[in-house]
C-alpha cells in the first residue's frame, strides 16, 4: 500500500482539481503538498519520488510559457489550421449573426443554474394582457374554422378587416410608427391563443410579425423607409410577404439563382440608377394577397456603377406588388390548409436602389440580415403555434376522455388511453415551457440561433406526435370533418410546420449541434478565431491561452462524467427545492457528457464531423433535451413550485432524460472510431444506461390531471381559447367537464338500478320517467342526467352532408381546360 499510496494520491488530487476546475498552478501546489504528506506518513520513498518526477514532467513545461509555446502550442496551431473544417458562406454567416444565451452554459459541463433561475419571470404588461383579453378574444370568437377551411378557403372579409383594424400585423412595430410595440412574450401569447382555434388565422397573423419586411425594416431600413412603410404595415394598409425560397434553393438559401443587375431605368417618370430583377419564388405565405413584397436575390454590378465589386452578394429589396413585371402566381394548397400561400415571379423587373432594404450601404448583407431576423422569428411563430395546438388538445382530450364512455366506463380509465393522455399532457407541459423560454430569450436581447432551432424542431415534432395521439383517443370525432370536428385539421396540417422555416431533418442533423458546438462552446470559437489570425505571433499567443483552457475543460468533463456516472448524479450541490434538486444534478451529468462528447468528436473527426449527420443529430438531441428540461424547471420555479404540477413536470422530465440517454448511447455505439466509443462508454455509462421512460403510475397521475378540474390543468390551459361558443366545439367539451363529473354518481346509481330491474327496453326519456316513479332518482337528478346526455351528445356527435355540400364548386365552375395543372394546360 505504501508503494501505491503516492500514485493514488496523485490521481485523486488530480481528479478533485479537475472536477472543481482548479488552476494548473493550484493543482501542482496541492499535489506537491499531498506527496510530501505521503512521504512523511510512511509512503515508499522511491514511489513518492517517481510521483513527484511525474508531476514535474507534466507541470513544468505547461507552467513555463517559453517552453510550452514552441514545443506544444505552435505545432498544435499548425495542425489545427490544417484540420479546421471549411465553412460555407451559409454556415459562416449563421455563426457570426447568432448570440449565446443560457444555452452556452449547457456546453460547460457545469451550468450555472442560479443564473437561469435568476432571470426575471416572463410577464405581460397590462396593455398586452388587455389586448389578449380584448381583441384577441374577440377575434377567436369570430373564427369559424370550418367556414375558413371548407367554404371560403380563406379568411372571410370581416376577419381580414378586424385583423387590420386592430393592428395584429403591427405587434412588433414600435409605437412611434403606429404599431403596438409588444414584447416577444406578448407576440408568443397572441399566436398561441389564435393557434388554439385556427392555424390558418395564427399563420396569417404570425408571418407579418416574423421574418418579413416589418422586422427587416425595423432593424436595417433607412429612416425614410421606416417612416413610410412601418406605419402602413402597422395599420394593415400594406399586407407583406417575403420571397426567399425558390425551386432550386430551399435549405441552401445562399445558392439562390434569383439575381438583380445594377443599371439605369425608368421609375416614376425619371431615369434613375437601380436594379433589373429576375426571380422565381414559391411557398411564399401571404403572397397571393400581399401588397408589399420583400425579396432576396443575388446582386451584381457588372459595369461598376456603384463600386469596384462585381458580385455584391445576397441583397434584400422591397417591391410593391403592382410593380411592372411582377407576377403573383396562383395559390398553393398546403395539405388542405388554406392560409394564403403561393409563388411570385418576375423577369426584368426594374426598381430604384432606394428600394433596397437599408439602401446601398446594406447591399450584399442580406444573408446576415435574414439570419438575425430568422433567429428571432423562428423563436416565436412555429413554437407558439405548436404550443397553442398542443395545450388546447391536452385539456380538450382530457375532458372528452372523461365524458365519452364505452363499456360503462370513461374511456380515459382504460390504460391504453391513459398512456396516450399522459404523452399528450407531458408534451403539452414541455412545449409550453420551451416556447415561452425562447420568447423570453428574445426579450432579454438575445439573437437565439440555437434555441430557436431547438424550439422550432421539438415543438413542431411534439405537435405532430400529440396530433396523432389525440386522433387515436377521439376516434370518429376527429376523423369526420365538419363544424363539430376537433383535431382533424390539426392532424392534416401538422406536417406543414415540420417542413417550413428549415425542414426538421436538416434542423436536427445540421443546425442544432452544428451551430451549438461552435457558437456555444466556451473555447472552440475562440480557438477558431485565433487560428484564422493572419498575424502568426499573435495567433500563437491567443491560441495558447485558449488551447490550454480547452484542455483543462476537457479533462474536467471527463472526470465529471465518470463521477456522475458512478454516483448516479445523486451527490453534489444543486439549486432548486427538495423536489427539483435531483433534477438539476442529473442535468449537471448530461451537460458534462455533452461537453465531453462534443470535444472528442470535434478533436478526432475535425472537418468530417459536419458530414456525420447521424452523430450530429444525436448530440443535437442531447443538447435539445437539456435545454428543454431547463426550460421546464425554470417555468416550475417561476410559478412558485406548485405541487399540483409535479406529475406533469416529472413525466416530461423523465421522458427527456430517457431520450438523452438513448441519444448518447446511440452516438457512442455508432462512434466512427470504435475504440474511442468504447472508452467513452466507460466514462459516460460506467454502470450502463439507467434512465427509463415514465412509468405507468406516473402516466396514470398525468392522465387523471387532464380528466378532472384542478390547479395544474387550469395552469396548463392558460393562454388558449376555450370559450364555449358555437364555433368552438373543443371549448364546449371542456366546459362540460365539471358538470359531467358531478353527474357521474347519479349516473352510476341510475345504471345500477336499471340493470337490476325488469324494465323492458325503453328510450332514454322513458327510462328516466320510470326511474323517478320507482324512486331511483329525484326530479333534480333526472334533470342532471338529461343535461349529461345533452353534453355527451354534443361531445360525440359528428357532421354529415348532402353530396353537393362537399363538392368544390369553384373547381367545377371552371372551363374544362382550366381544371388541369398549369403545366399540362
Amino acid at each position: 500500500m505504501s508503494v501505491a499510496l503516492p500514485f493514488i494520491a496523485f490521481l485523486l488530487v488530480g481528479a478533485f482539481a479537475a472536477y472543481h476546475r482548479l488552476r494548473l498552478a493550484v493543482w501542482v501546489a496541492v499535489t506537491a503538498v499531498v506527496l510530501v504528506a505521503c512521504w512523511l506518513f510512511g509512503a515508499n520513498p522511491a514511489a513518492t519520488v517517481v510521483a513527484a518526477l511525474l508531476l514535474a514532467a507534466i507541470a513544468l513545461p505547461l507552467l513555463l510559457p517559453f517552453v510550452r509555446k514552441p514545443l506544444v502550442t505552435t505545432p498544435l496551431l499548425k495542425f489545427f489550421r490544417k484540420v479546421l473544417p471549411p465553412l460555407s458562406q451559409t454556415e459562416r454567416i449563421a455563426l457570426e449573426t447568432g448570440s449565446v444565451g443560457f444555452e452556452g452554459e449547457l456546453f460547460t459541463g457545469d451550468p450555472d443554474w442560479n443564473k437561469l433561475l435568476s432571470y426575471p419571470k416572463p410577464e405581460l404588461t397590462e396593455e398586452e394582457q388587455a389586448f389578449l383579453d380584448g381583441p384577441v378574444e374577440a377575434l377567436c370568437r369570430m373564427v369559424d374554422d370550418w367556414q375558413i377551411n371548407h367554404v371560403h378557403a380563406d379568411l372571410p372579409p370581416e376577419l381580414w378587416q378586424f385583423i387590420k383594424d386592430n393592428k395584429f400585423f403591427g405587434m412588433i412595430i414600435p409605437k412611434e410608427y403606429g404599431g403596438l410595440g409588444f414584447s416577444a412574450l406578448a407576440h408568443h401569447k397572441v399566436i398561441q391563443k389564435l393557434a388554439s382555434i385556427s392555424s390558418v388565422v395564427s399563420s396569417t397573423v404570425g408571418v407579418p410579425n416574423s421574418l418579413g419586411p416589418g422586422e427587416l425594416l425595423m432593424h436595417y431600413g433607412t429612416q425614410e423607409q421606416k417612416d413610410y412603410y412601418l406605419p402602413r404595415l402597422a395599420a394593415g394598409q400594406e399586407v407583406p410577404c417575403f420571397g426567399l425560397t425558390g425551386p432550386f434553393a430551399g435549405s441552401d438559401a445562399t445558392s439562390i439563382p434569383d439575381f438583380g443587375i445594377v443599371c439605369k431605368g425608368e421609375w416614376n417618370g425619371a431615369n434613375v440608377l437601380g436594379l433589373r430583377l429576375t426571380f422565381n419564388k414559391r411557398y411564399i405565405t401571404l403572397a397571393p394577397v400581399a401588397s408589399l413584397i420583400g425579396l432576396a436575390f443575388r446582386m451584381y454590378d457588372p459595369d461598376g456603377l456603384i463600386g469596384d465589386k462585381r458580385d455584391i452578394g445576397i441583397t434584400l429589396a422591397l417591391l410593391p406588388h403592382d410593380t411592372e413585371g411582377v407576377e403573383i402566381g396562383r395559390r398553393h394548397f398546403p395539405l388542405n390548409s388554406p392560409f394564403q400561400n403561393g409563388p411570385i415571379r418576375g423577369k426584368d423587373v426594374f426598381i430604384p436602389l432606394s428600394q433596397l432594404i437599408g439602401g446601398v450601404e446594406k447591399a450584399g448583407l442580406g444573408w446576415n440580415m435574414l439570419n438575425e431576423c430568422l433567429a428571432v422569428g423562428r423563436s416565436i411563430t412555429l413554437p407558439s403555434t405548436a404550443s397553442g395546438g398542443v395545450k388546447s388538445a391536452a385539456v380538450v382530450v382530457g375532458a372528452y376522455a372523461r365524458i365519452r364512455k364505452q363499456f360503462g366506463l370513461s374511456i380515459g380509465r382504460f390504460e391504453g388511453v391513459e398512456e396516450a393522455l399522459a404523452r399528450i399532457g407531458g408534451k403539452a407541459y414541455a412545449t409550453s415551457a420551451l416556447s415561452q423560454a425562447t420568447a423570453a430569450a428574445v426579450d432579454r436581447g438575445d439573437v437565439p440561433s440555437v434555441p430557436s432551432a431547438i424550439a422550432k424542431y421539438h415543438c413542431t415534432e411534439m405537435g405532430r406526435e400529440v396530433a396523432s395521439d389525440f386522433m387515436d383517443v377521439v376516434g370518429g370525432k376527429g376523423i369526420i370533418l365538419g363544424p363539430r370536428n376537433i383535431g382533424g385539421r390539426a392532424w392534416q396540417a401538422s406536417p406543414i410546420a415540420i417542413t417550413v422555416e428549415g425542414a426538421n431533418i436538416m434542423t436536427r442533423s445540421l443546425l442544432i449541434f452544428g451551430q451549438g458546438a461552435i457558437l456555444c462552446h466556451p473555447w472552440v470559437m475562440k480557438e477558431m478565431k485565433a487560428a484564422q489570425n493572419p498575424d502568426f505571433a499573435q495567433a500563437v499567443e491567443e491560441f495558447d491561452e485558449n488551447l490550454f483552457g480547452h484542455i483543462g475543460f476537457a479533462i474536467s468533463n471527463a472526470v465529471r462524467s465518470l463521477w456522475f456516472g458512478l454516483t448516479g448524479a445523486k451527490i453534489g450541490a444543486a439549486p432548486g427545492d427538495d423536489y427539483t434538486r435531483r433534477y438539476f444534478r442529473k442535468l449537471d451529468r448530461y451537460s458534462a457528457n455533452l461537453a465531453l462528447m462534443a470535444d472528442v468528436s470535434m478533436l478526432l473527426l475535425g472537418g468530417k464531423l459536419k458530414f456525420k449527420e447521424s452523430l450530429s443529430g444525436r448530440l443535437g438531441d442531447v443538447l435539445s433535451h437539456i435545454y428543454m428540461t431547463s426550460a421546464m424547471l425554470k417555468r416550475y420555479h417561476d410559478d412558485g413550485a406548485p405541487q399540483a404540477e409535479q406529475p406533469l413536470l416529472a413525466w416530461a422530465f423523465h421522458d427527456s432524460v430517457h431520450k438523452i440517454e438513448v441519444a448518447l448511447s446511440a452516438a457512442l455505439r455508432n462512434f466512427p472510431i470504435r475504440p474511442v466509443g468504447w472508452l467513452m462508454w466507460a466514462l459516460v455509462f460506467p454502470w450502463g444506461r439507467r434512465a427509463v421512460p415514465p412509468g405507468d403510475r406516473l402516466s396514470h397521475r398525468v392522465a387523471a390531471l387532464l380528466m378532472s378540474p384542478n390547479e395544474a390543468r387550469d395552469r396548463l390551459a392558460q393562454g388558449v381559447f376555450l370559450t364555449p361558443c358555437a364555433n368552438n366545439p373543443g371549448g364546449r367539451i371542456d366546459s362540460y367537464l365539471a358538470r359531467a363529473i358531478a353527474a357521474e354518481p347519479v349516473e352510476r346509481k341510475f345504471q345500477k338500478a336499471l340493470k337490476t330491474s325488469d324494465i323492458e327496453a325503453l328510450d332514454f326519456a322513458s327510462q328516466l320517467d320510470e326511474g323517478v316513479r320507482e324512486g331511483w332518482i329525484t326530479a333534480d337528478e333526472r334533470r342532471q342526467l338529461e343535461e349529461l346526455r345533452e353534453m355527451t351528445l354534443d361531445a360525440i356527435t359528428v357532421d354529415d352532408f348532402d353530396p353537393h355540400e362537399l363538392r368544390s364548386a369553384g373547381f367545377y365552375d371552371l372551363p374544362q381546360h382550366r381544371r388541369q395543372p398549369r403545366e399540362a394546360a
